[in-house]
């Protein structure tokens, strides 16, 4: 059977494809008659299909388990593409440059003069308690002031069709090569759409992250080295680690594989002896960078690292520091960070958060725990947190004694009824719930991928987007309307 759109209903909330009744929105037209005209073989085929390219181009994301260990995953894949219109589109990307301009000036100026703090924009207090905060890195000047090269920033949507942002992640943020293989699925699966639409393009991201990485290199007059640092094999991420650096042209190294010499400059072991290296793409935490700065236990890393950057010999991207801005709790002062820097106001919302550090706000977050959903400062990929309207009385108590005993740990938002998408669930289509985290490179310009990860709740009901637990992707198409 072919998929019946009239069929479809979104429940009432805001549906990226679809209006009420079933109409496709008017620039998901042209997709939703496709997607309509092929009968269930056909379409069966067509995942069948996109099931073999996944499997065949080593598309695999790693889960941990008590249980099992380390397990590598085929990359859960939805056939059914998320559109968005170019002009929309236009305005989140100025608001996302706006951002992390903003979040950049904001982390420099905290290594520095701190003139945010003492205009009393951001609390001291904030800053003290803050996991992220390096005193190691203070008074160091990176390349161009940026310390946040690459941003990934999680956009929702609410019911209403507001688009939100929901978090920054400005440490090692992932999940750009997922954007790109998913766009080289579609293409392989259904070659015709991309004929007869408008899908603005996301392939030339590897070749703007290099001119990025490049741009920062401290020597000017020879072609710079530029290496991808992983943690290795095990690491969830490594499949983009190694996927970054095929496609940049450059290599994929281990701690082990570097050297800091007398010189306080950085080298690659190689075959051919000691190649001098000059931009170092990182995904390793701050924390197991350098053990003779931070772990001193750490075999992720690179003895004397930071004393090379701060040297000036190498650049790195991002620079260690730059997730003090990567919490939640700052998260709250954002909108005050870019009027502060920019005298703007922000163009992108943030969703209103509640501070447990504050008195008044802890007392209404603990009698509404709830109706709110609660997150630590630090946590990612959806763990740690607490969604009060479909928790247990139980497990309300237990963040209730978790806020007491650290309530700088501790931010509550609104629970949020994110948007949907028809996700393809057998032989028809069906609501789910999803997110979207576009990508941001800062070097001497701004550059924001023409759409970004879509993730998506496989499972009925959930607002659970992490691939981790559950979630699956999409591609996200932005689409030039005119004429449809």
């Amino acid at each position: 059977m072919a998929i019946r759109w009239k069929e479809y209903r979104p429940s009432g909330l805001y549906d990226e494809l679809v209006q009420s009744a079933g109409r496709p929105r008017r620039w998901a037209r042209p997709l939703c008659r496709f997607f309509s005209a092929l009968k269930d073989p056909e379409l069966q085929d067509r995942k069948s299909a996109s099931d073999l390219a996944i499997r065949s181009m080593g598309i695999t994301f790693t889960v941990y388990s008590e249980e099992e260990g380390s397990i590598d995953r085929a990359w859960p894949f939805d056939l059914i593409p998320r559109v968005i219109q170019k002009t929309e589109w236009e305005g989140i990307e100025k608001g996302l440059k706006q951002r992390v301009h903003a979040l950049n000036l904001f982390i420099d100026d905290l290594y520095h003069e701190q003139k945010v703090i003492k205009d009393g924009i951001f609390p001291n207090e904030i800053l003290a308690e803050s996991k992220n905060f390096r005193k190691q890195c203070v008074g160091v000047d990176p390349p161009l002031g940026v310390w946040a090269h690459i941003c990934g920033s999680d956009l929702v949507r609410d019911k209403d069709g507001t688009v939100y942002v929901l978090e920054d992640n400005l440490r090692v943020p992932s999940g750009v090569s997922y954007m790109l293989e998913n766009r080289q699925v579609m293409k392989r699966v259904f070659p015709e759409l991309f004929e007869h639409y408008s899908i603005q393009p996301v392939d030339e991201y590897p070749s703007n992250l290099y001119d990025v990485l490049v741009s920062l290199s401290p020597r000017k007059s020879v072609h710079p080295e530029v290496v991808v640092l992983t943690p290795g094999i095990y690491n969830s991420a490594y499949f983009e680690h190694a996927y970054l650096a095929q496609q940049m042209g450059v290599e994929l190294v281990e701690g082990p594989d570097l050297v800091v010499c007398e010189d306080n400059c950085v080298y690659m072991r190689t075959i051919e002896g000691l190649a001098r290296v000059d931009v170092i793409y990182r995904r390793v935490d701050d924390l197991f960078l350098d053990p003779e700065v931070f772990d001193p236990d750490s075999l992720l890393g690179v003895k004397g690292l930071m004393r090379a950057w701060k040297k000036g010999t190498v650049a790195l991207a991002n620079a260690p520091g730059a997730g003090v801005a990567d919490d939640k709790v700052v998260y709250a002062y954002v909108p005050k960070i870019i009027k502060y820097y920019l005298g703007e106001d922000p163009i992108l919302p943030n969703v209103p958060t509640y501070l447990c550090v504050d008195v008044d706000e802890r007392k209404y977050v603990l009698a509404n725990l709830d109706k709110l959903v609660v997150k630590p400062a630090n946590e990612s990929g959806g763990y740690g947190m607490l969604i009060g309207p479909q928790a247990t009385r139980k497990e309300r108590e237990k963040f209730a004694r978790l806020i007491r005993k650290d309530p700088r740990n501790y931010i509550a938002q609104p629970f949020l009824t994110l948007s949907t998408t028809p996700t393809l669930i057998g032989a028809g289509v069906e609501p789910r719930h999803l997110d979207l985290r576009p990508f941001i490179l800062s070097g001497r310009d701004h550059y924001v991928t023409m759409g970004g990860l879509t993730r998506v709740a496989m499972k009925k009901g959930s607002m659970v987007v992490n691939s981790s637990q559950g979630g699956g992707s999409k591609d996200t198409w932005i689409v030039d309307t005119e004429g449809v």
